[in-house]
């Protein structure tokens, strides 16, 4: 039996309806969303927003006095990748199901949102992976800049010595 034209009409306006206050709720949801991380040398606590944007960063403990600051710069990327890739967690978790909302039920995988396209690299880079990425690579270069020693004006380097080899 075929629905008329007047049912159909009635039934697209429903499912409209339904979609319009999933994704107003959704926004309530997000817009009021938090995530906190620390490192894992419990030195740097960060909180990001609801994109990801750093909202906090505190450095505990007076840790960071005593620390290189390679390993700051490690301690506060980490904390903050981590509570990102949180944060993209609950964005996939909030949006995911509407995205996949039609007039006949649950879309096919194929048909959904592609979260790597959206998210990029962010949740495989707080992943443990054997390969480096992009933030490892940058974590190299601050270390390696940390490594090269420091010539007074006028004066002779100290060799091929690094301050670790010292």
């Amino acid at each position: 039996m075929s629905q008329s034209i007047d049912d159909r009409v009635a039934q697209a306006q429903a499912n409209l309806k339904a979609t319009e206050e999933a994704i107003a709720q959704a926004r309530g949801e997000l817009n009021a969303a938090s995530v906190t991380a620390r490192s894992t040398d419990r030195s740097v606590r960060v909180t990001v927003g609801p994109k990801g944007e750093l909202t906090s960063l505190e450095f505990l403990d007076g840790a960071y006095r005593s620390m290189a600051a390679s390993q700051l710069a490690d301690a506060v990327l980490e904390a903050a990748n981590s509570a990102r890739a949180e944060m993209a967690r609950q964005v996939v978790a909030v949006i995911d199901p509407i995205t996949r909302m039609t007039a006949r039920g649950d879309v096919p995988e194929r048909m959904g949102v592609d979260w790597g396209s959206v998210f990029g690299t962010l949740l495989s880079e707080t992943s443990d992976e054997t390969d480096p990425t992009p933030m490892s690579r940058l974590r190299d270069e601050i270390h390696e800049d940390d490594e090269e020693p420091a010539v007074p004006p006028g004066g002779h380097g100290t060799g091929s010595k690094r301050r670790g080899d010292r």
